[in-house]
């Protein structure tokens, strides 16, 4: 019979227990206790949210089983690999446990999104627009081009969608190369980051520029299509479906969450020699093809990025308190 999981925070490691022998503490590192606590703290005030907002998710459908699978496949690996013999164990372990909260942050962050949505009033694109006006960036531009060059589209959108492959090169490099706590600060900026963008899209929904600026015929239809203005007001009259997680879509526009996880991506990468040129390459494409697949303004990836370094300030602050304060010294210390 499988032994529980259970949440033990210690005064030596602050850490998730898996009835395992402990690890040898890492100075500065962010407990990994730390980040679960932020999911489950997250997830009642998710479904406070859905409630509220007259939400529900579709518990039947494939989506959810995907991920029901997937979380336990996971669980499953971290669970067997909780003592392991060797290294390809380790960081077979590591990797399981590190894609499985990054999968839960990202699910969570998602799910969120369209609560928040429902909660919000009118939109806020005339005021984007017009900083955009302000720092000369004219959106038209780019969208024509990328409309106009098949290759521009194909390089866009593998670029976009690179969202969900470069973390997973990070993490599991990561793994493979026994850097927890840098791990652990990616998992909890990432969560900050999420946070943070959730919390500022309350304050400002928008359509985004292509359903602002163009009209017309569509000559290219990008990867974020015309999801916001669709599917808000819907959101906000209560006459939504109930959400598909096979089908989850991007509801912020600003600040941009793409943006914010590129800059993030970036920060860490920069830290990893073997990763950093190929790493930092594949996010700067990704800013690039942002302002067209993603429907963004600059105004609001210049946001994203506000919220990336805040987050990264905010973990660095941690990082020195906890090396500042180890052990038994840090809850005296906060």
């Amino acid at each position: 019979m499988e032994r529980p999981f259970v949440l033990a925070l210690d005064s030596e490691s602050l850490d998730i227990s898996l009835n395992s022998a402990p690890r040898t503490p890492v100075p500065g590192m962010i407990p990994r206790a730390w980040i679960v606590l932020m999911l489950l703290g997250g997830m009642p005030s998710l479904a406070l949210m859905m409630r509220m907002a007259h939400l529900s998710v579709d518990l039947y459908g494939s989506g959810a089983a995907g991920f029901a699978i997937a979380f336990a496949a996971l669980a499953l690996i971290r669970w067997a690999c909780r003592n392991p013999s060797g290294e390809a164990a380790r960081i077979l372990g590591d990797t399981a446990e590190y894609f499985g909260l990054f999968t839960a942050i990202s699910l969570v962050g998602a799910l969120a999104s369209y609560p928040v949505a429902a909660f919000s009033h009118g939109f806020a694109d005339a005021a984007l627009h017009q900083v955009d006006l302000i720092l000369h960036f004219r959106w038209l531009f780019w969208y024509e081009l990328v409309a106009a060059h098949p290759v521009l589209q194909i390089a866009g959108r593998a670029a976009y969608s690179m969202i969900y492959i470069s973390p997973a090169i990070l993490l599991l490099h990561l793994a493979w190369t026994k850097q927890r706590r840098e791990a652990h600060e990616f998992l909890f900026a990432i969560g900050i980051a999420a946070t943070i963008t959730l919390i500022a899209f309350r304050f400002m929904p928008a359509v985004g520029p292509f359903a602002y600026l163009w009209h017309g015929p569509i000559p290219y239809m990008p990867i974020s299509e015309l999801w916001q203005p669709q599917l808000i007001p819907h959101l906000r009259q209560h006459t939504a479906a109930p959400i598909d997680p096979a089908h989850l879509v991007g509801l912020v526009s600003a600040p941009s969450f793409h943006t914010a996880a590129a800059v993030l991506l970036i920060a860490f990468a920069q830290r990893q020699p073997l990763l950093r040129g190929p790493l930092i390459a594949v996010n700067i494409a990704m800013l690039l093809s942002t302002p067209v697949e993603g429907t963004h303004y600059l105004s609001d990836m210049l946001l994203g990025a506000l919220v990336a370094f805040a987050a990264l300030s905010i973990v660095a602050r941690i990082r020195h308190r906890l090396t500042r304060f180890p052990a038994p010294e840090l809850q005296s210390a906060l």
